[in-house]
């Protein structure tokens, strides 16, 4: 065998190897950083975030992604464009209802307004993708710009229950 057909290769594989006890090395120190302790305030006892007023987006989040999840889940149909559409309209339609979480309970103005976005976006994109398979279009609605918090007494169907889902929002 010719030797400079294996001096390259070795080069190649001293680089690689090297490559990659390096990365190790860095994977290995970014495991051992010491976690921040816990801010405290001045009586000493730890502060921790109070998620009970959180719990109410929480749960709708998670209502969301769990449907979301479990519609994505398509049996093929050997057509592969309606696969990919009948996979990302929940996708999209996901996006939307938590997008519809953040405007009902969240406080920063720049997040509502991407939120607002994201609904606008991705219900034009479900459109998009259902024209271009042939699907007919649901109905026209306006898109919701602003969300208040439901009263914590009153029980909510969830923002994915189709029965309960305004028409522009309804994608099965």
């Amino acid at each position: 065998m010719d030797l400079q057909l294996h001096h390259p290769i070795r080069r190649r594989v001293l680089v690689l190897t090297f490559a990659l006890a390096f990365w190790s090395g860095f994977v290995a120190l970014a495991h051992d950083v010491p976690q921040t302790p816990p801010v405290t305030d001045r009586s000493g006892a730890a502060r921790r975030a109070d998620l009970t007023n959180e719990a109410p987006y929480l749960a709708e989040n998670d209502v969301a992604m769990t449907t979301m999840m479990n519609h994505m889940v398509v049996k093929p149909t050997g057509d592969v464009d309606r696969d990919f559409v009948a996979m990302m309209v929940p996708h999209h339609q996901g996006a939307i209802d938590m997008a519809m979480a953040v405007l009902r309970y969240g406080h920063n103005e720049q997040i509502k307004r991407l939120a607002q976005e994201i609904i606008v976006t991705q219900q034009e994109e479900i459109a998009a993708m259902h024209l271009a398979v042939g699907d007919p279009l649901p109905p026209s609605a306006a898109a919701p710009t602003q969300q208040s918090p439901a009263p914590p007494s009153q029980d909510r169907p969830s923002t994915s229950d189709s029965s309960t889902m305004s028409p522009h929002m309804k994608t099965r």
